[in-house]
């Protein structure tokens, strides 16, 4: 079957198109179509995501997406289309709080032929709720326009299950022979928590932040070091500068809450340790660097020990370490050369660089599972969820 996902949870806007093909034990997915516009140029000015501004950017670029993925996937072919009576004001009433997104968006689909896809998937949650609400009036009106059913997406599900992709050839993946217990680490801007699962799909918050994600103590201590926004990359480069000249780093920061009996983390201690050592100085170059690597080794330890915890109580066989927070080398180092030697029976899945971040095919992933199991939403009834949780989905 062919599917078309949409993303629009954060700040970046995607749409993708999968041919997917197996069953819940080995399925195989081909990236027929892939649009994503980011918008981290338009938020550095602000430092972080500006949600008003992440909103009206998706309403400005979801039709050019739409037919670039469609133009890829060469299922963009024109058609002029007549609409049933009230059709179009159904359109426009749906999206009425985008401004200018219904006209464009009908003299679009006014002009093409309908795609050969079998259902539409959209992101309903989490993620920022006005961006979010973009994406989801945008499915629900090509749902209603090509008469394809809609399935809802929990975001953090699309970071698992993109996580447990292998290659099988050019813009082709596959996910099979997944041992069961499983755990997600799931790490992001918005998130720091653990997920596991004895059922396939079906899942237990294990621990979660009680305070800062782990991507949001990077951008913070990013801030601090006067490095620009997205400021995890920018730490990590510093952090890795530091580690190839292999010096001793006078800089020794707490690790909160690694000691304790349960799976959850805090990392605003952590945050504020580091900006008790800048409040008021200027660093040098090289106290950027190892104040960078000393954050980040700490945070890794922290997030390290929490998923070995968590492993260790749930007797899981296979861990997947998802979002975006995944692409950090440093984190991925740790979990690579440790998890062998204090469980060797568990199976690690960190996702190609290609699919840490936000993107739809990971939407059209999860959308898929949804397929197979005949789980449409509602149009009438389907709603943004911003704290979407996991383990509700």
């Amino acid at each position: 079957m062919k599917l078309l996902a949409i993303e629009t949870s954060c700040d970046e806007t995607a749409i993708a198109i999968l041919e997917c093909e197996g069953d819940e034990n080995a399925a195989r997915f081909t990236i027929l179509g892939n649009a994503l516009l980011s918008q981290i140029e338009i938020h550095r000015e602000f430092g972080g995501v500006f949600p008003a501004v992440a909103k009206r950017e998706h309403a400005k670029n979801l039709v050019p997406i739409l037919e670039a993925a469609l133009e890829e996937a060469e299922m963009l072919r024109e058609d002029r289309q007549t609409f049933a009576e009230g059709l179009p004001e159904r359109i426009a009433k749906l999206l009425e709080r985008e401004p200018d997104l219904d006209e464009a968006f009908l003299a679009s689909v006014s002009e093409m032929e309908v795609p050969d896809i079998d259902a539409i998937a959209v992101t309903a949650g989490p993620g920022l709720e006005p961006a979010l609400w973009v994406g989801v009036n945008f499915a629900k009106a090509l749902s209603i326009i090509w008469d394809k059913p809609l399935i809802a997406v929990n975001h953090m599900e699309g970071h698992t299950l993109s996580a447990l992709l292998t290659e099988a050839g050019e813009r082709t993946y596959e996910l099979k022979d997944v041992q069961m217990p499983l755990l997600a680490l799931l790490i992001s801007g918005g998130h720091t928590e653990l997920d596991a699962a004895n059922v396939w799909r079906e899942y237990q918050l294990i621990g979660q932040t009680r305070d800062d994600a782990v991507g949001e103590a990077f951008d913070k201590v990013a801030r601090m070091l006067g490095l620009p926004y997205p400021g995890g990359p920018e730490v990590s480069k510093l952090a890795e500068r530091d580690r190839e000249d292999s010096r001793t780093n006078p800089y020794k920061l707490p690790r909160p809450m690694i000691d304790t009996n349960d799976c959850d983390f805090s990392f605003s201690g952590l945050k504020t340790s580091v900006l008790y050592l800048t409040k008021g100085k200027e660093l040098t170059e090289l106290e950027k660097e190892q104040l960078a690597r000393a954050f980040e080794d700490a945070a890794s330890d922290v997030l390290y020990a929490k998923a070995s915890k968590a492993l260790a109580q749930t007797g899981a066989l296979t861990l997947a370490i998802g979002g975006g927070v995944s692409a950090n080398a440093h984190i991925r180092r740790v979990f690579r050369e440790r998890l062998p030697q204090d469980h060797p029976e568990v199976s690690l899945f960190i996702p190609s660089a290609f699919l840490t971040g936000d993107n739809a095919i990971m939407i059209a992933i999860a959308g898929f599972y949804s397929w197979l199991r005949k789980d449409f939403a509602d149009i009438d009834e389907l709603k943004a969820n911003g704290n979407l949780s996991l383990s509700a989905s």
